[in-house]
């Protein structure tokens, strides 16, 4: 039973028609992105995904040259209701860890939120002994379940 679920990062340079070329990447190899983020500067972008097979995906990628890279987080889920999340944030900051960046969205009755820590084992011991619902390994890589 997994405790973090990987994440698939992806640099892209800052150009008309990246984002295209990882997505079809992906698409064509019958990896699925069940969420994602894109954060960007001036001359590039953080595309940060949960994908149905994060090694696949990776190594599609890689064979496509682009390059990629697995980190661990944290996926957590909360009732799409106001202050839930600011609940669990409060948890993680008494338990003294940080949080590097997380995204968030609603889904249905329930919101999810991807946290990156300096101690994910420790946030979900933190999580799970507040009450809160973290998701395992093997749920995030479903291809229809939503994180």
């Amino acid at each position: 039973m997994g405790i973090t679920i990987q994440q698939l990062s992806v640099f892209l340079e800052n150009r008309e028609g990246r984002l295209d070329e990882v997505l079809a990447v992906l698409a064509s190899n019958d990896v699925n992105i069940v969420a994602l983020s894109l954060a960007d500067t001036s001359d590039y972008g953080m595309l940060r995904m949960i994908v149905s097979d994060p090694n696949k995906g990776r190594a599609v990628l890689k064979e496509n040259g682009i390059t990629a890279m697995l980190t661990d987080v944290v996926a957590l889920r909360v009732p799409h209701a106001t202050g839930s999340l600011s609940k669990a944030m409060h948890q993680i900051v008494e338990g003294e860890v940080n949080i590097e960046y997380m995204y968030a969205f609603a889904n249905g009755d329930d919101a999810s939120a991807v946290l990156k820590t300096d101690d994910p084992a420790r946030v979900v011991d933190i999580l799970r002994g507040s009450g809160f619902d973290v998701w395992e390994a093997a749920e995030a890589y479903v291809s229809n379940v939503k994180i």
